[in-house]
């Protein structure tokens, strides 16, 4: 008994040890890319208001385009995992050429949306016509990064699935570093630079105009062109791609692959467009509550989500670990992959509440000194260690159904605890409650909606991941093959 319990710990050890390894580097490319959009909102809050309004409505608007490529793009990895676990080298370099194709034609449609179709969104959601026409000149200057950013999602999917997080790092703080002075020569443009340096300045450089939301947009494209370059000659430089060969020669498009690509990735995307769009709606809703309301589960929500960081990269190297040990045909031990990765995230949490208890108050005294605002958001934070748990439970247990390539039953999970559970069921909440009981709880409401909407999602994809890798484990499930 002694020996097996041994023999457990060391296993859950090296499992442990390999699936951190891939979630840091992850973790800290998607803080890179959160700090362009801080950059973005700090940036043109220090020119004027109007400009701060275009990029946040046209931000709402652009990010949900690109969380659903990623998402579809995603569909690669355990794709690319199971088939280097297989030894199946030779197979990689057709799929990741058919994303590569998805991804242009993706990032087209994003563009084409972006050129053609703002305005009268806009004057459905009644945004005032000076917001309106500088976001539209915004989202005009991102349209052209977004095949940039589509092809960079698709390599970054390969290089996860290759068991190589890191590159995504780098390159992610390169786009940073492009995104930050850009931001700054364009949105400021001489004056500006004259306040920094100085009257030394070459006089075309002092002359240069202040773009403000549109120079915005054209620091965002170009962070994207130069990530999606850097990934491409990263892919074709270095080593730990050779036996790939991934720059070889070209693979036309195949439909049977793409169509494969498609079925496992389109779900997940549909799954994080689901995500983000209860996010925003929840934000619109309790728009009209008032500022302070609104600041307190701003504020509340932006130091959550950072700590929701790390989860959520230990889903995405999750995917790899499962995806990997079973196209090696070790499906007993991918089973046991996908439940260490459960006890690792459920520490992980448990972390995470440490910090929000310790650290809340003198976090949310950073954000803003209105007392009004802090003692909101303590409360809000509150209700977020509640969720914090299931809300990591839940991610990584999609990040493990990934790795099996059962996705579309997260998509099904994902619409009914999210957006009838937690956006239904907060609204009601929010707005009406229970007459006889209480009356409308406000914005605690829906985020009690929250705390119920994840925590259901976190019930049924366990029960789910324990079916699947249960029968797959058993021999009842074949694996579904590349």
């Amino acid at each position: 008994m002694a020996s097996l319990t041994s023999s457990i710990v060391a296993r859950s050890r090296k499992e442990t040890h390999l699936l951190i390894r891939l979630g840091l580097p992850i973790c800290g490319a998607q803080l890179a890319q959160a700090g362009m959009g801080a950059t973005d909102v700090i940036m043109t809050g220090r020119l004027s208001a109007t400009d701060l309004a275009a990029v946040s409505v046209g931000s709402s608007l652009w990010m949900p385009l690109m969380l659903f490529m990623t998402g579809t793009l995603m569909g690669l990895t355990p794709i690319v995992a199971q088939l280097l676990g297989g030894a199946q080298t030779q197979r990689i370099r057709p799929n990741v050429h058919q994303a590569l194709w998805v991804a242009v034609a993706l990032g087209s449609v994003a563009a084409l949306l972006l050129w053609f179709t703002v305005m009268p969104i806009f004057h459905l959601m009644g945004v005032p016509q000076a917001v309106a026409e500088l976001s539209t000149s915004y989202l005009a200057a991102v349209a052209f990064g977004m095949p940039g950013v589509a092809l960079f999602q698709a390599l970054r999917a390969f290089s996860d699935g290759m068991n190589h997080t890191r590159p995504s790092l780098w390159i992610s703080l390169i786009g940073l570093g492009v995104n930050i002075p850009s931001n700054f020569v364009l949105i400021y443009g001489g004056p500006g630079l004259v306040g920094l340096f100085g009257d030394w300045l070459p006089a075309s450089l002092q002359s240069l105009p202040a773009l403000g939301a549109l120079g915005c947009g054209i620091a965002t494209a170009l962070s994207m062109w130069v990530m999606s370059l850097a990934m491409l000659i990263y892919t074709q430089r270095s080593r730990a791609y050779a036996p790939v060969e991934l720059w070889h020669s070209p693979t036309t498009p195949k439909w049977g692959m793409i169509a494969e690509l498609l079925y496992v990735g389109v779900p997940i995307g549909v799954a994080i467009f689901v995500e983000v769009t209860l996010f925003t709606l929840i934000a619109l809703f309790i728009a009209g509550l008032g500022e302070i309301t609104v600041a307190a589960h701003q504020v509340a929500l932006n130091f959550t989500s950072i700590l929701f960081m790390l989860p959520l990269s230990l889903g995405m190297a999750l995917t790899v670990r499962v995806g990997n040990t079973l196209g090696s045909g070790q499906v007993q031990d991918a089973r046991f992959v996908a439940w260490n990765g459960m006890a690792v995230c459920l520490l992980v949490a448990l972390l995470n509440n440490v910090i929000l208890w310790l650290a809340s108050e003198p976090v949310i005294a950073l954000y803003t000194h209105n007392n009004e605002v802090q003692r909101l958001a303590l409360s809000l934070i509150g209700l977020a260690m509640i969720y914090q748990v299931s809300d990591s439970l839940q991610v990584n247990m999609a990040g493990a159904l990934r790795g099996y390539k059962d996705t579309r039953i997260i998509m099904l999970i994902t619409l009914v605890s999210y957006w009838l559970v937690g956006l239904g069921g907060g609204h009601w909440l929010g707005t009406v409650g229970f007459p006889a009981l209480f009356g409308p709880l406000g914005v605690h409401g829906y985020w009690i909606g929250l705390v119920a909407g994840l925590t259901l999602a976190a019930l049924l994809l366990g029960v789910r991941l324990h079916r699947i890798s249960k029968a797959v484990s058993d021999g009842r499930l074949a694996i579904p093959r590349s």
